[in-house]
């Protein structure tokens, strides 16, 4: 089956879930237009539908092939990545000044789960360029931003994003890429890479390598790394493309799934070096690449989101296509479609509202991050800084965590038939696994929240935002809307067990730092279940007056109501594995030593 963008569901979500709405009548969007949303996002919905879910499996079964230095995408990929130029996808959040169509990057992020759901190899494309845009903007030297920026923005050339080597892995700081000094200003770079997303492909005539490498005289670990931008042609001053750069693609993975999306390794100095340019300051290349990769990992939460959205739609269908059973009581003869069964029925809802709850952390994200640099009052920026820091680990892995279950679950739903390639069910499944490992893997994003975001200030943010989800609890409590159920108290109850962690983990940071770490997974779980709960909750109170604008806008309050009765009830448990559970992790080397 095809794909259609839910942009009902996603608008809710953004607009009242995530708070944009709130930020434009605060002043936080200057002049910013809302009603351009809807537009922007049918637009890209039909994009999606008509271009890029078509070549789905046409790229799944392909994949890409590499012949003489030089990587061939699967059939239709660069028709389709020139149609998506040619229509501005690429520059929706871009800045003006060079091209771009400057909106808010709330409204890109809506889109990259769109292009995710409908096609998720593609989508990877897009979504490093952004990040390149992202780090050469805020690092890059006038001229280099005078060079490549348009183009990146435009997406005419893409962008990669290098940190991995064989030996190195997550742990970046022992990477052996090597930089030396030129006399024009210029570098000199050598080194492999491992694990490129689109390293090298036949889309565009250029593409911009965003490179970790160590200068011989810098400081060991990550204060001794330092970030080059190394075209794979070089740029004219006229602004032709030049010479062939000395970086090239020596091999391509062959992955459990996103076949369709070329992941390189990237060879540097076969021939006396690539010529790199230097992005920021020398050795402070990790402050750069993270502007890089909290970009991205917001981006690859978005993929969780997307491609869980697009499982879920095709089980749906299937569900109410295919007949096996008869519902309890039902007369006559013949099967009915297993969606009658409460077995199934409890399958789509679980695919559905962890699907939305994570949408809406994700949305959250980015409202923030516009926030962060749109406000004009510093104290307004400096405050969704620090909420968008505290979500991102949450977004990019809860998110992905949800996408690896929900697209199980579309399996499950499917039967026999999901384990069968020609669905479309099994491929879900498979794309969707790498974006747990993706940007730092989830259990990094787990520490990064424990170790780093949760103790910023006290807790500040943590407390801070705990308040405004319980100011949501008391608006469901006060509605005494039966329809709620019991959604006020599981809430309240999350509500507690979260907070009641945080504390916990706040002091054991400082007194048993291993104990806070085998909590760190669990307490992302359970945070991201509170979260996401209260947020739906929010978005069913909004639907519920806007009422007719939705449609049966009652159907939310019923999503609400699923997630916190079956999701957030957890939350307790989760305390007690947060609590109780370091010293069977701390002292397991019994077990897996033996």
């Amino acid at each position: 089956m095809t794909y259609r963008a839910p942009i009902n569901d996603m608008l809710l979500a953004l607009n009242y879930g995530a708070g944009l709405q709130a930020a434009i009548k605060a002043g936080h969007y200057g002049d910013y237009d809302s009603d351009i949303a809807a537009a922007v996002l049918e637009e890209a919905g039909r994009f999606a539908t008509d271009v890029l879910a078509p070549l789905n499996k046409v790229g799944d079964q392909n994949g890409v092939k590499l012949t003489d230095s030089k990587v061939t995408t699967a059939p239709g990929w660069p028709d389709a990545y020139q149609r998506w130029i040619a229509a501005g996808w690429n520059a929706v959040s871009g800045a003006e000044a060079f091209g771009g169509q400057g909106l808010p990057l709330a409204i890109n992020a809506v889109c990259t789960e769109i292009w995710s759901a409908s096609n998720i190899a593609f989508g990877l494309c897009p979504l490093l360029t952004l990040s390149a845009i992202e780090a050469l903007d805020a690092h890059g030297s006038d001229d280099l931003k005078k060079i490549y920026l348009g183009k990146l923005i435009s997406g005419e050339w893409t962008g990669t994003m290098q940190l991995t080597e064989p030996q190195a892995g997550s742990d970046v700081g022992a990477l052996r890429s090597r930089a030396e000094r030129a006399a024009d200003g210029s570098y000199r770079i050598s080194g492999t890479k491992i694990f490129i997303t689109y390293g090298d492909h036949d889309m565009t005539d250029n593409i911009v390598h965003f490179v970790l490498a160590r200068l011989p005289d810098a400081p060991a670990g990550t204060k001794g790394i330092s970030l080059f931008l190394i075209p794979k042609f070089l740029v004219n001053a006229d602004g032709s493309l030049g010479a062939r750069n000395d970086i090239y693609p020596s091999g391509v993975e062959h992955k459990l799934g996103i076949h369709a999306s070329p992941t390189c390794t990237m060879t540097m100095g076969d021939h006396g070096g690539a010529i790199g340019y230097l992005i920021g300051e020398e050795n402070r290349g990790m402050q750069c690449m993270f502007t890089m990769m909290n970009q991205a990992r917001l981006g690859v939460g978005l993929e969780g989101v997307g491609i869980a959205d697009r499982a879920y739609q095709q089980a749906l269908a299937y569900a109410q296509d295919r007949k096996q059973g008869r519902a309890i009581g039902a007369k006559g003869n013949g099967s009915d479609a297993i969606i009658v069964h409460p077995d199934v029925k409890r399958m789509l809802m679980q695919m559905r509202a962890m699907t939305a709850a994570a949408r809406t952390i994700c949305y959250a994200t980015a409202v923030a991050l516009d926030v962060s640099v749109r406000a004009t009052d510093a104290k307004v920026r400096s405050d969704a800084a620090a909420r968008a820091a505290l979500l991102t680990p949450i977004a990019k892995a809860f998110s992905t965590d949800i996408g690896n279950e929900v697209t199980s679950l579309g399996v499950q739903i499917h039967g026999g038939m999901g384990f069968i390639e020609e669905t479309g069910a099994a491929q879900h499944y498979r794309d969707a696994r790498i974006t747990a490992i993706y940007e730092g893997t989830n259990g990094i994003q787990s520490i990064d929240l424990v170790t780093r975001k949760l103790g910023v200030n006290g807790g500040a943010s943590v407390w801070a935002l705990l308040d405004e989800l319980s100011v949501i609890v008391k608006k469901v409590e006060a509605s005494n809307d039966p329809a709620f159920g019991s959604t006020g108290a599981k809430l309240r109850d999350a509500l507690g067990s979260l907070e009641r962690s945080s504390r916990w983990l706040l002091e054991r940071l400082g007194t048993a730092p291993n104990e806070a770490l085998a909590g760190a997974t669990p307490y992302l779980r359970l945070f991201g279940s509170t979260l996401g709960g209260c947020m739906l909750a929010q978005e069913a109170l909004s639907a519920r007056d806007l009422g007719e604008q939705l449609g049966d806008a009652r159907r939310y309050v019923t999503l609400a109501r699923f997630f916190a009765e079956n999701v957030s009830v957890q939350a307790g448990a989760l305390e007690r594995t947060v609590i109780d559970g370091a010293d069977a992790v701390i002292g397991a080397d019994d077990v897996l030593l033996a």
